[in-house]
């Protein structure tokens, strides 16, 4: 959420920042609204000081026996008590107005984000690692042999419908290997707070981290009103929800594994083969909460604990920053990183690292006391996946496929499989 104040005092800049994101200006209806809100608060306060005035002196006419003065007088103040309830009731309705906007307008770019409209024009930071060369035409994670008997959509479509998968044997095992790599990695390496949180949320804790009111429909809500999270930032960003924290509780690190819901709105007809794209899916979530001069540097830190999760894996990767027509909502600058699929002869994004800035702590009343004293401020928020744990498996599956239809599995994952090095042609562990 934005600060009104700010829009006040230098429209130009705001409107500007909101041009990387390719929008068109919004200042003049913002100001308007809040110009209207403004001026029906200040009227208002006259209409009330004119009823407290009247009162006192109906008062007056009352002790020196002037009947016909303090009629008019009552009937000015009833007048009066009327008008102000009127006005206050307008500017209660305009600020909410007002309120519903600025909740609807994404965050501000960094000056940093290059320009642009969509992935097209996303930067190239750097890459790490070479992809393999094979002697062989590589196939997508569901085409391979050693695959197929662990990777069933038939069934889960039988039990769910599209966009679902059911994961059992070799698979299922190295999926969940997967998961408890990452949280060690992150909790034990890089200093995250392993965390577990709920999935179903209340409206409100969606609304502090952007998802509503604008993105409704890419979630899912149950009949008595809680939401399906996309994602444990929300849950993790919200520990933090109407709290006054002291400077010295920063940065807090956390890190979840969770189960993510998301219904894919707009994307008929994107990645429908396998399961690169799902309404069910789980996630190693990384969420930061800093002071406003750190952002930028747990920015940087973040994105390396996401690249060492690749790295340990021997995944070839390359990581991005994103211009400004293709950054999610609350984020000013984003780091995508993306993992080599040698079934699609691409990179495919595998994680998206962003900061915030006090964009979500604004919509979360979150602050902290600065450690000279002073004015609470609003901490700053980041988040990043860490990663997701069903793209990591197809990129540990199409990067270490072999021409009999076994798969190679990565050193860095044999303590989790019990030893267990390959993925066999028949889908068993070996």
């Amino acid at each position: 959420m934005h600060d009104i104040r700010a829009i006040r005092e230098n429209p130009a800049a705001f409107d500007a920042a909101l041009a990387l994101r390719n929008m068109a200006p919004v200042s003049p209806e913002i100001l308007s609204l809040d110009a209207d809100r403004r001026a029906r608060i200040s009227a208002a306060e006259t209409a009330q000081a004119e009823q407290n005035k009247a009162s006192k002196e109906a008062g007056a006419a009352k002790g020196r026996g002037d009947e016909a003065e303090f009629q008019r007088l009552r009937a000015l103040v009833t007048a009066k008590k009327d008008e102000t309830a009127r006005l206050q009731a307008e500017a209660t309705a305009l600020d909410a107005k007002l309120r519903e906007l600025l909740l609807t307008i994404p965050n501000l770019p960094l000056d940093s984000v290059p320009p642009g409209e969509d992935e097209n024009d996303n930067v190239e930071i750097r890459r790490w690692g070479e992809p393999r060369s094979f002697d062989f035409t590589p196939r997508e994670h569901f085409e391979i042999e050693g695959v197929k008997p662990g990777m069933d959509f038939e069934t889960a479509a039988k039990l769910s419908g599209a966009r679902f998968v059911l994961l059992s044997g070799g698979v299922a095992r190295i999926h969940r290997a997967l998961a408890q790599f990452m949280l060690d990695l992150h909790s034990e390496e890089h200093g995250l707070a392993e965390t577990w949180t709920p999935v179903l949320v209340l409206s409100e804790m969606m609304e502090g981290t952007g998802q509503l009111p604008k993105f409704g429909e890419d979630s899912y809500q149950t009949r008595e009103g809680w939401w399906l999270i996309p994602t444990a930032e929300v849950t993790l960003t919200n520990i933090v929800n109407n709290c006054l924290i002291d400077h010295g509780y920063l940065p807090r690190r956390y890190v979840a594994h969770s189960q993510c819901f998301r219904s894919e709105a707009g994307s008929a007809g994107r990645d429908t083969a396998g399961m690169l794209r799902q309404h069910q899916f789980e996630k190693v979530e990384m969420v930061s909460i800093t002071d406003a001069e750190s952002g930028l540097a747990e920015h940087a830190r973040m994105t390396r604990c996401a690249e060492t999760v690749l790295e340990r894996l021997g995944l070839p990767y390359r990581t991005i920053v994103l211009c400004g027509g293709d950054m999610g909502f609350g984020a000013r600058i984003t780091h995508d990183l993306e993992v080599w699929l040698p079934g699609q002869g691409r990179y495919r994004e595998i994680s998206s690292v962003s900061y915030c800035g006090d964009f979500q702590a604004r919509r979360m009343n979150a602050r902290y006391r600065p450690a000279g004293g002073g004015k609470p401020e609003f901490v700053h928020t980041l988040n990043g996946s860490g990663l997701a744990v069903g793209r990591t498996l197809i990129a540990v599956l199409e990067n270490g496929q072999q021409a009999d239809g076994s798969v190679l599995l990565p050193e860095a994952l044999h303590p989790y499989l019990r030893g267990k090095t390959r993925l066999g042609a028949d889908g068993l562990l070996a």
